[in-house]
């Protein structure tokens, strides 16, 4: 198994219930020995939930017996049934496998934009929360000890590009956690703080449908983040941004947001990919590789729920979770030499946490907003969490941040090197096919 989101976790969950130590051994290759609860990253930036919170452990399971090799795969040879590893140390490895599960997930989608990826912050780790958490509130401490006007009006500034919902939560939740923090700085103006949230979508979250999109935006605009649709980043600075409608902000806060990509190792098979994504069958079988499986973020899973030709499931953690359990069914089936079933979904809905009591939620179709969305929204969240303990402390952490309110305390992530999408996305650790090829040939010689 390759990645712990939410496919590689519900699939290796499945597979020591249902395996039997004696049918399989089970190796799970990932950096991390948690499975990052990724809809919640918002509140963790914003101080609402801790890191513990939505860091849950991979070991706190009664049937635990997977091994996990601690690092990435940055090359699979598919004929020689070989996974290239980089651990954490920086040494690379080889693990031999029967059958492979690709569920290695997404990076943050970049464009060819200057400055892009030396000045913009990322929200798809942990790590890039709590760096952006500090961050934020870093500019209102140097916002209040400045003596310039420009560069506080600088610092007070935020910018935030994406109009899904990465980039609305996000920028709904950090605003909430300015809006409450200024009240503890007497020197600085509340109207001097400005949230601009940017996307080149002519709709915010067309997901929703218009109504609850126009409700959502209604929303953010009430609360004073200006909202820019059509628009997004020419040039990113240090200390500004260039927008494609000519306007310049000055700025030391860009958080980029603007969707996902399939990871590198895709890229490393040399098997055919749509949009990016590695061609899966509906049985979520890689063809031409034999015994190898896709899921999750990084494989184009046929979408046979939807009436539209060559549809493929979009990225999201329901997706994920539910093709873990199938294919979990159909790894097993493979085993016995039994018959595989194809992914189907029904569309469970969407939820839309803003903070506060602001949400906009759809679930099962019923359009709702304001307290009912976010009880639907925080529901669905903690109900999806997989221990106990994880829904304890986000459950704690909701009413401790009811009934104290916000916290504005760096915790010491900001560091003299910013951490930039550049130190985050470890696009060049990738192997290419031919790489890939030369390595396995490599080890059959020295074999």
């Amino acid at each position: 198994m390759v990645g712990a989101g939410f496919a590689g976790v519900e699939c290796v969950r499945r597979l020591e219930r249902r395996l039997s130590p004696a049918e399989a051994e089970i190796a799970m290759v990932t950096p991390n020995s948690y499975q990052l609860y990724l809809p919640l990253l918002p509140q963790v930036a914003s101080g609402v939930l801790t890191p513990q919170s939505v860091a849950i452990s991979l070991r706190r399971s009664r049937r635990y017996r997977t091994r996990i090799i601690p690092g990435g795969a940055i090359g699979v040879d598919t004929r020689a049934k070989i996974c290239i590893i980089r651990k954490i140390t920086g040494e690379v490895t080889e693990q031999a496998y029967d059958h492979l599960v690709l569920a290695p997930g997404s990076i943050t989608r970049t464009y060819d934009i200057p400055g892009l990826t030396e000045h913009a912050r990322g929200m798809k780790t942990l790590a890039e929360a709590m760096y952006l958490r500090d961050h934020v509130i870093a500019q209102l401490d140097l916002a209040d000890a400045s003596e310039d006007e420009a560069e506080r009006a600088a610092r007070l500034c935020f910018v935030v590009v994406g109009g899904g919902y990465a980039g609305t939560e996000t920028a709904a939740c950090l605003q909430r956690l300015t809006h409450h923090a200024v009240k503890r700085y007497p020197r600085l103006d509340p109207r001097q703080i400005r949230w601009h949230l940017v996307d080149l979508a002519p709709k915010l979250m067309p997901e929703l449908g218009d109504a609850l999109g126009k409700a959502a935006l209604e929303i953010l605009r009430r609360r004073g983040i200006e909202v820019s649709l059509g628009v997004s980043v020419a040039k990113a600075g240090a200390t500004e941004v260039t927008l494609t409608d000519g306007r310049v902000l000055p700025t030391r806060t860009l958080i980029w947001t603007a969707g996902v990509a399939a990871s590198p190792l895709i890229g490393t098979l040399g098997a055919e990919t749509a949009r990016g994504r590695l061609v899966v069958t509906p049985e979520l079988t890689v063809p031409g590789a034999s015994g190898v499986f896709a899921l999750g973020d990084a494989a184009a899973v046929p979408d046979l729920a939807s009436q539209e030709e060559g549809a493929i499931c979009p990225p999201t953690a329901q997706h994920a979770q539910r093709q873990g359990r199938t294919l979990a069914d159909n790894l097993i089936a493979t085993l016995r030499h039994e018959p595989l079933s194809p992914y189907v979904h029904k569309d469970l809905g969407l939820v839309v946490d803003l903070g506060g009591t602001d949400a906009v939620s759809k679930p099962l179709g019923v359009p709702l907003r304001g307290l009912p969305a976010q009880v639907v929204a925080r529901g669905y969240h903690w109900s999806a969490l997989r221990t106990n303990v994880a829904k304890t402390r986000v459950l704690t952490n909701w009413m401790l941040n009811a009934l104290a309110g916000d916290d504005f305390v760096r915790t010491g992530y900001r560091s003299s090197k910013p951490p930039t999408l550049r130190e985050f996305e470890y696009t060049d650790a990738y192997l290419t096919p031919d790489q890939v090829r030369a390595h396995t040939a490599a080890l059959r010689v020295a074999g």
